[in-house]
């Protein structure tokens, strides 16, 4: 099965969605736990997400460094 088209966009793999935001995998699954991201769908047992939801996340993470960024706002402070 192929990752299916919502009517918002491409679904991607949290693995997709972390390369693309520049996050780890870990990261994504935080975003999910913290409510920040949920899965748009499935693709077996992979949860799928919506890329602009995953944009979405990171702009809220950014916003709140030091509490779910996923180590972003080190990141930002040491680059």
């Amino acid at each position: 099965m192929s990752p299916e088209r919502g009517g918002d966009g491409p679904l991607i793999t949290g693995e997709l969605a972390a390369a693309e935001v520049s996050v780890s995998a870990a990261t994504i699954r935080k975003w999910v736990q913290l409510g920040h991201l949920a899965a748009a769908g499935r693709q077996g047992r992979r949860h799928l997400y919506r890329l602009e939801d995953v944009f979405a996340a990171e702009r809220t993470a950014r916003r709140r460094p030091g509490k779910d960024g996923g180590g972003m706002a080190r990141a930002a402070a040491a680059g």
